[in-house]
């Protein structure tokens, strides 16, 4: 079974975005809200999160080499 909903690490991590962006996206409203699962807890609704990805445009532009490169432990 898929997750129904991401918390904030998970969908960075899914849609290749940082934490930061993603709150400012949402606050700016270019991204879904948040759902209220508890008292002090939210999560994205996954099936929002597709929409929304598959509502993005399409771009002719390749991402620039470094692009999501982070140095790792070890490399050199």
């Amino acid at each position: 079974m898929k997750p129904i909903y991401l918390d904030l690490p998970d969908l960075a991590n899914a849609i290749a975005l940082g934490e930061s962006t993603i709150k400012r996206m949402v606050r700016e409203g270019e991204l879904p809200k948040p759902r209220q699962l508890s008292g002090r807890r939210v999560a994205w609704l996954v099936r929002e999160i597709e929409e929304w990805a598959e509502g993005r445009p399409v771009s002719n532009l390749l991402p620039p080499p470094n692009t999501g490169s982070r140095a790792r432990a070890g490399d050199t």
